[in-house]
């Protein structure tokens, strides 16, 4: 079973109450919170209304939280091999 994957990149600030309502049904509350959702013609229409405030791919299953805050963390730039002595 393949997934949504769905981003919030743009605000839905300002936006008719409609368009609003649409974010609010996918759980879209804030920019960059990202949602999974089961392929299926409804999130499709859902996500076709607020086509240019999100970004949307097809992945193979859905990431729990800390798999998704694993994968925004920075590489930290160094390796520690072994410690100093002290």
């Amino acid at each position: 079973m393949s997934f949504f994957r769905i981003t919030l990149t743009r605000s839905g600030i300002g936006l008719p109450r409609r368009t609003r309502g649409v974010l609010e049904a996918l759980g879209l509350r804030y920019r960059m919170q990202t949602v999974f959702y089961p392929v299926t013609p409804e999130v499709a229409g859902q996500i076709m209304k607020v086509k240019e405030l999100v970004s949307v791919r097809e992945v193979d299953k859905a990431l729990t939280r800390e798999e998704l805050r694993e994968e925004r963390r920075p590489d930290p730039g160094y390796y520690v091999e072994s410690a100093v002595p002290r």
